[in-house]
C-alpha cells in the first residue's frame, strides 16, 4: 500500500505530470511532421484571433453575467490584444467604446466595473489603459485627471499601500494599479507616492518574489506589479534583485511555460507576468551589479553614452545631481516622474534574456493558442483574458533581445514566420508601445 501511493504520487505532482503528458503530446505530434510543414502550426492565427475578439466586444453572451463588475477589464483585454495584433476599431465601435467607459467613471473620481458601480483601482487601470489603446484627443480627454486624483488619495493607506475600493484590500496589486494609472497620466507626486515602496518592500518574501501582501507567499502576478511599481516611483534598488530574479528564472517550467507560484502549473498568462518582470530587470543592470558588488566593472564596459548617462543618475555621482527627485541609490537626480516610463523605454537592454523566449514561444503557440483566441493550458477553455496576457507574453518574447525599443526583432527571434511579429509593448504600463508615447505626449501639456 505504501509502494502503491508513493508511485501515485501526490495530487500535485499527479497534476503536473498530467500536464507535461499533455504538452509533450503536442510537441511531439508536431516534431514527427516534416519541418517544411510545422510552421503552419507555428503561425499566430491573426485574422481568427482578430474576428473573436471583435465579437467579444461587440456581443458577449449571458455566462458572461458574472463578470459584471469587471466590464472595463473586459475592454482592455480585447482592445490590448487587437493593438498587439496590429488592427483598430472602426470609428462607430470606438465612439461606442468611449462613451461606455465615460459612463463607467465615477462624478467623483475612478473608474467602476460599469455604470453606477463603485469605483475601484483595478477598474480604473482597465479603464485608463483602455482608453490609452484607443487613443486619439477624444478618448484621452474623456479622463477627468483632476477627480481621478482624488480618488487615488482617498485609496491611500496608513500603511503606505493602497485599498482597491472604499473600505476595500490593501495589497501590491493596489499599489501598481493607483502608481501606473498616476505615471501615465502625469499626475504622480510625492502626497500618493510616500511610503509605497515601503509596503512593497514589506512584501518581497525570502524566496525572492513579492507576495500580494506581507506574510504571503510569492507570487507572479504580484511581483511584476511590486517591480514595476518601484520602477515608476523611482525606488528599485530598495528591493533584493538578484534574489528577485533567482526566483522568476525558476518558475519557467519544463513546458517552456511560466508558472505563477512555487509548485503550481503552467499558465499561459504568466508569460507576461512572469516574462515580464524577466524583461524588466534586463534594464536593470546596474542597480543588479550594485548589489553584488559588480557595478563597477560592468558601468566600464556601456559603449553607449546615452545609456551610461542614464545609468549613471542610478548609482554614481550622484552629488552632482541638482534637483527634486530620488535617485535609486541614494542622493537626487534629474529624472522627473513624469519621465521615467519614457527614461525606461529608451534604457537600453544590458543583461541578455534571463529566460527561455524560444521554448516560451512555443508553449504559446502550440499549447495556448486556438483556432481563435488563447488559453490557460491544453484542456482548457480559451478567453479574452488569456488571449490578452498570451499575446502580451509572445510580444515580450519578440522583443526580448533588440538592444533597444527602436530596434527591430531578428528573425531568429521570432518563432515560427516573421509574420508572428506583434507591435511592441512598454512592459512597465502593458500598453502598445506607440499608445503610450501618445498618451505621454498628450498628457504632459498639462
Amino acid at each position: 500500500m505504501e509502494s502503491s501511493r508513493k508511485a501515485r504520487g501526490t495530487k500535485t505532482q499527479e497534476e503536473q505530470w498530467m500536464v507535461e503528458n499533455d504538452v509533450g503530446q503536442i510537441y511531439s505530434s508536431v516534431s514527427s511532421i516534416p519541418p517544411n510543414a510545422q510552421s503552419v502550426f507555428l503561425e499566430i492565427r491573426r485574422d481568427n484571433h482578430i474576428q473573436y475578439l471583435m465579437h467579444g466586444l461587440n456581443n458577449l453572451g449571458p455566462s458572461f453575467s458574472t463578470l459584471d463588475a469587471n466590464r472595463p477589464w473586459i475592454c482592455y483585454w480585447i482592445l490590448h490584444s487587437i493593438a498587439l495584433l496590429g488592427d483598430s476599431l472602426d470609428e462607430e465601435l470606438e465612439h461606442s467604446t468611449i462613451e461606455f467607459l465615460s459612463r463607467c467613471q465615477d462624478p467623483d473620481g475612478g473608474y467602476g466595473g460599469g455604470p453606477g458601480q463603485m469605483p475601484h483601482l483595478a477598474t480604473t487601470y482597465a479603464a485608463v489603459n483602455s482608453l490609452i489603446t484607443l487613443g486619439g484627443p477624444k478618448s484621452l480627454s474623456s479622463i477627468n485627471r483632476g477627480k481621478l486624483r482624488a480618488f487615488l488619495l482617498r485609496m491611500k493607506d496608513a500603511s503606505g499601500g493602497f485599498r482597491m475600493h472604499d473600505g476595500g484590500e490593501v495589497d501590491v496589486r493596489a499599489c501598481y494599479t493607483a502608481i501606473s494609472v498616476a505615471s501615465v497620466l502625469n499626475i504622480l507626486d510625492d502626497e500618493l507616492t510616500q511610503n509605497v515602496g515601503d509596503y512593497i518592500l514589506s512584501c518581497q518574501t525570502y524566496e525572492g518574489g513579492i507576495a500580494g501582501e506581507p506574510g504571503s507567499e510569492a507570487h507572479g502576478g504580484y511581483t511584476f506589479c511590486g517591480l514595476a511599481a518601484m520602477i515608476l516611483i523611482n525606488e528599485v534598488h530598495r528591493l533584493d534583485l538578484p534574489c528577485l530574479i533567482d526566483w522568476v528564472v525558476f518558475r519557467q517550467g519544463v513546458e517552456g511555460g511560466f508558472q505563477g507560484r512555487t509548485n503550481k502549473l503552467v499558465d499561459g498568462c504568466y508569460s507576461f507576468w512572469q516574462g515580464g518582470v524577466a524583461v524588466i530587470v534586463q534594464k536593470l543592470h546596474s542597480v543588479i551589479c550594485e548589489q553584488l558588488g559588480l557595478s563597477k566593472v560592468l558601468d566600464s564596459e556601456c559603449d553607449s553614452e546615452s545609456y551610461h548617462d542614464y545609468e549613471t543618475s542610478d548609482i554614481s555621482d550622484v552629488e552632482e545631481c541638482t534637483v527634486e527627485t530620488s535617485c535609486p541609490l541614494g542622493g537626487t537626480c534629474h529624472r522627473r516622474k513624469e519621465d521615467i516610463g519614457v527614461d525606461f523605454i529608451s534604457n537600453k537592454r544590458a543583461i541578455a534574456p534571463i529566460f527561455s523566449s524560444m521554448h516560451l514561444q512555443q508553449y504559446l503557440l502550440l499549447c495556448s493558442q486556438e483556432g481563435a483566441g488563447f488559453r490557460d493550458k491544453p484542456g482548457k477553455p480559451r478567453d479574452h483574458y488569456h488571449t490578452c496576457y498570451c499575446l502580451s507574453g509572445l510580444s515580450v518574447c519578440q522583443y526580448c533581445s533588440s538592444a533597444d525599443a527602436d530596434s527591430p526583432p531578428l528573425a531568429r527571434d521570432i518563432l515560427g514566420p516573421y509574420s508572428n511579429l506583434l507591435e511592441q509593448l512598454h512592459p512597465l504600463y502593458n500598453l502598445v508601445l506607440d499608445r503610450y508615447y501618445e498618451a505621454h505626449d498628450f498628457f504632459s501639456k498639462f
